[in-house]
């Protein structure tokens, strides 16, 4: 069963698996935004609200190139994100490998067609006069989607 809108208020088999479509999709009924955590090289983690954007199985994130996750990323790449819960404690966190990339090609084809806001807001220079913007790649290779903090049941996914 996945979870979607027309289910929020059903039991969710325990542990079933999911595909990462699945877990797109509850991403996507949940919020825009979720918390990003990295582990710099001082051990330290930090988390902070991004707004990701899918491309296939792909997480993508703008970024600052001089940012903390930037920095925290290029020392170790595994990262986590949750997604905002619902009141009904719903919500969904992917674990993954992070690279950043600030090449113009990769910033050319994000920067029109993945991203479903306007990143000119961010960087008006676009991607050609933007040097400091960067969008940060996270190969999602684990999730979990819960109900009501999983006591209503969780959906997992693992990249075979």
């Amino acid at each position: 069963m996945p979870f979607t809108k027309s289910v929020r208020n059903k039991k969710i088999e325990q542990g079933r698996s999911m595909d990462i479509e699945e877990i797109k999709q509850a991403t996507s009924v949940l919020s825009v935004w979720a918390h990003i955590a990295t582990v710099g090289a001082d051990n330290e983690p930090d988390v902070v609200p991004v707004h990701p954007c899918w491309e296939g199985e792909i997480l993508w994130i703008m970024v600052g190139l001089n940012s903390t996750k930037c920095r925290n990323v290029s020392a170790n790449p595994r990262v986590a994100l949750h997604w905002q819960v619902t009141e009904n404690g719903d919500g969904v966190e992917v674990w993954g490998t992070a690279e950043v990339l600030s090449d113009i090609e990769t910033k050319r084809r994000l920067w029109n067609g993945v991203f479903d806001y306007d990143l000119n807001g961010f960087a008006p220079g676009g991607p050609e006069n933007s040097p400091d913007t960067a969008f940060m790649k996270v190969t999602v290779n684990r999730a979990i989607a819960m109900k009501m903090y999983g006591v209503g049941g969780f959906e997992r996914f693992a990249r075979a």
